[in-house]
Parts: structure tokens; C-alpha cells; sequence
């Protein structure tokens, strides 16, 4: 886990937290939280959650239908009484 507080000049506090051991990207994490705290900069913040969020989602759909591609179903078959 790694975590990340800052303190912007301007005296805004953020948090910043996630798995793994990459203090850089928990730093830059606490920044956005500390920036999505005023109002100026809450959209652009806004925009780029969103644009991230997007890629996410594009690339968890890619996977899915990568996977879905080259999934196997099993079945049984029956044949008469033997």
C-alpha cells in the first residue's frame, strides 16, 4: 500500500492511496484531491477523472472480449442406456 498527503500553497490537504509500491502515482493522486477541493480547478479535475475512467472501461471491455473469444464450453452428451 502506498500513501501520499500534501498540502497545497494555497492550503488545501489531499490523500492519496493505492495498492502497490508506487509512491509516485499515490503523490500525484493526493495533488488531484487537494486540487478537486477548489473550485476553479473542480472540473478539469472532473475531466480528467472522466477521461480516465473511460480508458478503463475501454480497456476492461477489450479484455472481456478477448477472453469471451476463446472460452470453451463443456457438455456432456448422453447416449442411450449403456
Amino acid at each position: 500500500m502506498s500513501r501520499a498527503t500534501v498540502r497545497l500553497a494555497s492550503g488545501e490537504i489531499g490523500h492519496g492511496q493505492l495498492l502497490g509500491n508506487d509512491r509516485e502515482k499515490a503523490c500525484l493522486a493526493a495533488i488531484f484531491d487537494a486540487l478537486h477541493q477548489r473550485p476553479e480547478h473542480r472540473s478539469l479535475v472532473d475531466q480528467l477523472i472522466d477521461a480516465v475512467e473511460s480508458r478503463i472501461h475501454a480497456e476492461d471491455r477489450k479484455h472481456a472480449e478477448q477472453t469471451a473469444a476463446t472460452r470453451v464450453d463443456f457438455f456432456t452428451m448422453v447416449r442411450g442406456d449403456n
